[in-house]
């Protein structure tokens, strides 16, 4: 299609699961195969577009250019941040980015590392305690923030087992990040939940008891008191997911077995 006006309202681009860091991977990868320069142009436009976007403190909003909301945030949910480091860490790495100027590899490995530290400072320490890591920081003080009016500042443990698992992945990982690392690992083993079953549905009970169930862990945890928290689009907080209307429990993920691949990597991890 036509470009759009950058005057049209609306017009801004997002990198939201996986969007625009997969269309530069396909790009770069249709350009080593066929050799065809818009390919190659078109994809440098997407990376200068993500190095653009990103804070001073190292975060990244979710849309870019900025919105006036929450998307203007330093957005980790639905791996948003982790995509983006991701990326740039091939654009150094991957043959199919070997078409990628000296210059824009060194600001993609300074974007790489301005990124490390800002999650080192996400961070959330809660009674003097590192813990892990809400699913939208705000963009200058980096406090947790709220985003739709059922995803609330809050502990996520479906957010923070992307982040844990990325840092696991540094081939040389900094003090902080190995701290970070320990840390979070830590929370995950403290805030599983045993002997239950979860079922994503809009009738019916969301969990059921079972023995034999994989630990589950909450899509989102009070800060202060680790009790997972449940919403409508209303915004009121709820401690039990039944509590909440058939709407919103059918239809966001609630649960997950998010920490269980944290936990089997910290086991083989080097630095634990």
């Amino acid at each position: 299609k036509r470009p759009r006006s950058e005057k049209k309202k609306g017009s801004t681009g997002t990198f939201d699961n996986g969007a625009t860091t997969a269309e530069i991977r396909v790009l770069a990868r249709a350009f080593r195969i066929n050799g065809e320069k818009r390919y190659q142009a078109a994809a440098l436009k997407g990376l200068d577009h993500i190095l653009k976007a990103q804070y001073s403190n190292g975060g990244w909003p979710q849309y870019y250019p900025l919105s006036t909301k929450y998307h203007r945030h330093i957005t980790f949910n639905d791996g948003t941040m982790i995509n983006l480091l991701e990326l740039l860490r091939d654009v150094i790495t991957d043959q199919d980015f070997e078409f990628v100027d000296p210059a824009r590899r060194r600001a993609a490995a300074d974007a790489i590392q301005r990124g490390h530290e800002c999650i080192v400072e996400c961070q959330m320490v809660v009674d003097g305690i590192p813990t892990v890591w809400c699913a939208q920081h705000h963009a200058a003080t980096l406090a947790p923030v709220q985003a739709r009016s059922y995803e609330h500042p809050s502990l996520s443990g479906a957010e923070s087992a992307g982040i844990v698992r990325y840092l696991m992945s540094l081939d040389t990982p900094s003090p902080g990040a190995i701290r970070a690392v320990r840390a979070g690992v830590k929370w995950f083993d403290s805030a599983k939940i045993e002997g239950f079953r979860y079922r994503k549905s809009k009738s019916g009970p969301a969990l059921s008891r079972d023995g034999n169930a994989a630990p589950l862990w909450a899509r989102f945890y009070e800060i202060k008191t680790n009790r997972p928290i449940f919403s409508d689009r209303d915004g009121i907080i709820c401690y039990d997911i039944d509590e909440i209307g058939s709407e919103r429990r059918g239809g966001y993920t609630w649960y997950g077995n998010w920490g269980a691949n944290v936990l089997k990597d910290y086991a083989e991890w080097p630095h634990r």
